[in-house]
């Protein structure tokens, strides 16, 4: 028998997202086929199916240890979310006895289903970084006697959901500072910051509504800024590596000197990013919003607004809730009231006893007469029934005429009031 050979071997899910991408969550049924084309009959072992979610940190730092004389120290860590394990075909290898339990395998295109579940917990988010990752796939393995096994893995996606919908995440963030500037040859006053945002949590796509407001008494012309950052942070053999990038930012006009700036709902757009990722041990990524002042010469003025991107978008009544909250904490910020002023007392009002004592009478149901109680009929029933129609010519209801005999034809009532 002429051996064939292994054309292709694949694997392709049966759950795809809009974009076609594999993505799940934890507690999620993963299933899918692995596809096997052969262009003759092939003799195999097995076929295995390896699942695993792994979250790993890896960077590396120079050392002096004397004169002349460094070392690299290597900081690598690793977390598991998920080891599967199943054989498609076969019983498991025994590479002692490679030619029992042999499976033949025909041409043409043959399938396999698979599936687990992802465990029932908060699983790290896929994220590709410059010192870590977290990474989910599937690997299968088709081993034949005597020969090298032919392997092939996917990736999938894994989303561990943040819902911006919860109060925490609903709550408006603000900040103000303020510094002087000042030098030997000129005099130089205050410039004073004060930011604000509507909400803590956001997701990818969103526009951020800055509110600010700048002040410069300074003797130089600056410039308000704002930029979103990604902080990831890395950790490993008790240490901590950090980076940061600028997402997306936004510039402001040029304040000179007595003059003020304010940013009435100013939009940044969120443009695809990762979400935040705040469970993991060894990988941490957050983001924060940068209000700041850019001082030509001196040390910028600036007020970080710490933001979480989730992966709920907010829905219309967590809108209107933050909304609300958001007007009452922008009366507080602007250092107006957040509550009405409550009622006069009673005691406060200018109204004499005799007064009083007449109103009090007119009140009074035994000492009005009957004719008095009819006529406060129309004025209760007023506010029970709908007012009447408009008047008009035109009768908006006409009816046919009738007719009584030869001679003898009714008109129609066109009078509306009737």
């Amino acid at each position: 028998m002429v051996l064939g050979k292994v054309r292709a071997l694949a694997i392709y899910f049966d759950s795809l997202n809009e974009n076609n991408l594999p993505v799940f969550s934890g507690g999620d049924l993963v299933s899918g086929r692995v596809v096997v084309e052969v262009t003759g009959d092939v003799r195999v072992k097995s076929l295995d199916i390896h699942a695993r979610g792994v979250a790993k940190v890896r960077w590396t730092e120079s050392r002096n240890a004397g004169a002349n004389t460094t070392y690299t120290q290597n900081y690598t860590e690793e977390v598991e979310y998920l080891h599967h394990y199943d054989t498609l075909i076969g019983e498991e290898r025994d590479e002692e006895c490679p030619d029992e339990n042999v499976t033949v395998l025909h041409t043409g295109l043959h399938e396999f289903a698979f599936n687990f579940n992802l465990p029932q917990m908060a699983l790290a988010t896929s994220f590709e970084g410059k010192h870590g990752s977290v990474r989910y796939w599937v690997k299968a393995e088709l081993h034949r006697p005597w020969l090298v096994p032919v392997k092939v893995k996917k990736e999938f996606i894994v989303f561990e959901h943040i819902d911006i919908n919860m109060p925490l995440l609903l709550a408006p963030q603000t900040g103000t500072k303020e510094k002087t500037l000042c030098c030997w040859f000129c005099a130089s006053g205050p410039i004073s910051l004060s930011a604000k945002i509507e909400r803590k949590g956001y997701t990818p796509g969103e526009s951020i509504q800055i509110f600010a407001e700048v002040e410069n008494c300074s003797s130089r012309v600056v410039v308000p800024k704002a930029a979103l950052y990604q902080t990831q942070t890395f950790f490993a053999k008790g240490k901590g590596k950090q980076i940061q990038q600028l997402v997306s930012n936004l510039r402001g006009d040029p304040l000179p000197q007595g003059k003020s700036q304010s940013w009435e709902g100013k939009q940044l757009k969120i443009p695809p990013v990762s979400p935040s990722i705040l469970d993991c041990p060894i990988i941490r990524v957050e983001y924060a919003l940068m209000v700041y002042v850019d001082v030509p010469g001196g040390l910028n003025l600036s007020v970080s607004l710490p933001l979480v991107i989730g992966t709920i978008p907010l829905n219309a009544c967590a809108s209107r809730t933050s909304s609300i909250s958001s007007n009452c904490s922008t009366l507080s910020w602007l250092g107006l009231q957040e509550r009405p002023e409550a009622p006069p007392s009673y005691c406060d009002l200018a109204i004499s006893e005799a007064e009083r004592r007449d109103c009090l009478q007119g009140c009074d149901r035994s000492n009005v007469d009957r004719d008095e109680q009819r006529s406060l009929l129309p004025y209760i029933t007023e506010f029970r029934y709908l007012p009447p129609p408009l008047y008009s010519e035109v009768d908006p209801y006409p009816s046919t005429a009738e007719v009584c005999g030869p001679a003898d034809i009714r008109r129609p009532d066109t009078c509306p009031s009737r």
